[in-house]
């Protein structure tokens, strides 16, 4: 194996030697440096130890007043002495002012100044400290400490901090707007006094906006200029009812004199004319507010018509005339109706119309105009006198009866023959009621009655009308067997034997108008004409009733008599008109009784009343005499 081919050294070469120095001096150079870094270290911990807690040389603040190495308490409690005692709250603070103007609807301005302490500018003490606290702390220790030395050299100025209440500023700006700015809006109204309309002019609203106010405010007193003028616009609300005259106007029309109805000349009785007052009119007279499609409004005078209606309601039954239908009789040899009295139209008051020329008439200026014809409609009668007996269903004498009354008096015979006449041509129309005591009227003297006997409250006494019940029987017999409904029919107190001859007992009927009445119906589809006739010679009142034949037939059952009861004691009364020993029976017994009459009515051979009963309960009655007075026997 051979030997690493390994060069040597020539021969008589020699390395150089180094200068040991030249290792040592970058050696101490580093020390050095690492050594001042440590000392810089110490140092800027050191000044930053010893004002650990406390605020650093060079920090100032308003009034001069300097913090240097005072702790933050030391600080709060030296700023709130300065302030205290030297009233060093921010200069700016207490000179700075700020002035509120409005301008009025009479265009004068007017103006309010307050300073910024005023409206709630106020410095903070503990955050002016704690800022000043804050210098020479806000990055790492070499940044710090480099502010800190700066500060120490040059000084730091710390700028206060204020605080702003805008709750003082509000309720400022609230208590101008309440007092010099704000006002509600009204619209255009109207008020009567005295019957006079006066139109109460509108108001626009005013309201400050004090939140967009206080916006303006808030960045002006940030500025803290030394005077600031802050313009107050309110907003504006337009009333809805700019003007309320034109409606005052129309309705002092309509209040400036009566208004007069009046019946023309010829077109009815000579009555009149009737005054509507003004106080009336102005209760008629109303408003009503009307908008339009742009949101404005405005009056309309509008005129209540239900007072002049129900005046017109009230004073027309006066100025009513009732139409009064013919009268016929019916001629059995030609089956034609005959006109015994024509018929009569009536008028009746057309309250429509007549307020539709009122309402033209209240808000007339002209006095001639403010007088209202009253207008008349004409009301037909409802059987005319031109009806035909084939138009009115009347073709043949369905029924008739007759009742008696010998041995009256001539007031009673008068009196019967009076009230038949009453009766004589009517007319009822189909399914329509009778009344007797309608179409009999008003019974007294001046419609030529006589005075007879009368039964009342269980006595007989003369009376006008005594006779009138015969003819009230006649007309109930008759609609008995014509096989009419009956509605209402009433028996005499007792017995009377004028209405006993032919039919018995319990076939009477009585009326006392407007209390007691007979009557029944129509139940068919044609007119039912009443006929009546008297004969005086042989005591007879007949009733006839013509219409179409419903092939009816009435089956009658009765009188039963039953409970009889005997007359009481005689009853003798005083009649001033007689002498001693004169007697005058007025009256004669009878007895007393409860009387059953049944009635079936067929037509054809199908029942339509079935055993319909008719109970009349008579009381006995005993014999009854007029004497003079002083008579022993006098008891009644």
């Amino acid at each position: 194996m051979s030997a690493p081919n390994v060069p040597y050294p020539a021969r008589g070469s020699y390395a150089p030697r180094v200068n040991p120095w030249a290792l040592r001096l970058p050696l101490l150079f580093i020390t050095g440096l690492i050594l001042l870094f440590f000392l810089l270290i110490i140092l800027i911990a050191g000044y930053q130890f010893l004002h650990e807690d406390e605020i650093y040389p060079g920090v100032s603040t308003v009034c001069g007043l300097n913090l240097a190495g005072m702790t933050r308490q030391e600080a709060i409690t030296a700023l709130s002495q300065q302030v205290d005692q030297v009233g060093c709250n921010s200069q700016a603070i207490e000179t700075a002012t700020f002035e509120f103007r409005y301008q009025g609807e009479d265009g004068q301005w007017n103006s309010w100044e307050y300073s910024a302490a005023d409206l709630g500018l106020q410095l903070n003490i503990e955050a002016t400290v704690d800022e000043a606290y804050k210098a020479g702390r806000g990055g790492n220790r070499l940044e710090n400490f480099l502010e800190q030395l700066d500060v120490r050299q040059t000084g730091y100025r710390v700028s206060p901090v204020l605080v702003y209440d805008q709750s003082d500023a509000e309720r400022i700006l609230s208590e101008i707007a309440n007092t010099y700015i704000n006002q509600p809006v009204l619209n255009a109204s109207l008020s009567l006094v005295n019957n006079q309309a006066i139109a109460m002019p509108a108001q626009v609203g005013h309201t400050l906006d004090v939140p967009a106010a206080l916006s303006v405010l808030r960045q002006e007193i940030t500025s803290l200029n030394s005077h600031s003028v802050i313009t107050l616009e309110p907003y504006q609300t337009q009333p809805k009812i700019l003007d309320a005259s034109s409606a005052a106007d129309q309705i002092n029309l309509a209040l400036s004199a009566p208004v007069q109805f009046y019946i023309a000349e010829g077109e009815g009785p000579d009555q009149g004319p009737w005054s509507v007052p003004v106080d009336k009119l102005a209760k008629m007279v109303s408003n009503e507010l009307v908008t339009a499609a742009d949101g404005t409004a405005q009056y309309q005078v509008r005129l209540n018509l239900d007072e002049a209606r129900t005046f017109l309601d009230n004073l027309s039954p006066d100025l009513t005339v009732q139409p009064v239908n013919a009268r016929f009789t019916f001629n059995d040899d030609t089956s034609q109706l005959e006109v015994i009295e024509n018929s009569v139209n009536g008028r009746a008051l057309d309250i429509d119309t007549t307020l539709a020329q009122f309402e033209d008439a209240i808000f007339s200026s002209d006095p001639a105009q403010r007088r209202v014809k009253l207008i008349f409609i004409n009301v037909p009668a409802q059987i005319p006198d031109t009806a035909t007996a084939s138009q009115l269903g009347i073709t043949e004498l369905v029924i008739q009866k007759t009742t008696y009354y010998y041995g009256s008096t001539a007031a009673r015979r008068n009196n019967i023959e009076v009230a038949a006449s009453r009766f004589h041509g009517i007319v009822i129309a189909p399914y329509g009621e009778f009344s007797f005591n309608e179409w009999l009227g008003d019974v007294s003297p001046e419609t030529g009655y006589e005075a007879g006997l009368i039964i009342v409250n269980n006595q007989t006494i003369p009376g006008v009308g005594g006779g009138v019940c015969q003819v009230a029987t006649t007309a109930f017999q008759a609609a008995f067997y014509g096989g009419y409904p009956i509605n209402e029919r009433l028996e005499h107190a007792y017995r009377v034997s004028y209405y006993e001859q032919g039919e018995g007992a319990g076939m009477d009927a009585t009326v006392y108008s407007p209390i007691v009445d007979l009557r029944f119906t129509n139940d068919t589809p044609y007119y039912l004409l009443i006929e009546t006739y008297v004969n005086l010679n042989n005591s007879t009142i007949t009733f006839k009733f013509y219409s179409t034949s419903l092939d009816r037939r009435v089956e009658k059952e009765g009188p039963y008599i039953k409970n009889q009861t005997s007359p009481p004691p005689p009853v003798y009364r005083a009649n001033a008109n007689l002498r001693s020993g004169q007697i005058n029976q007025v009256d004669y017994a009878v007895s007393g009784a409860d009387v059953y009459v049944y009635r079936t009515v067929y037509e054809g051979d199908r029942v339509i009343i079935d055993h319909e009963e008719f109970h009349s309960h008579y009381v006995s009655w005993a014999n009854q005499y007029e004497v003079a007075p002083g008579d022993p026997r006098i008891n009644g």
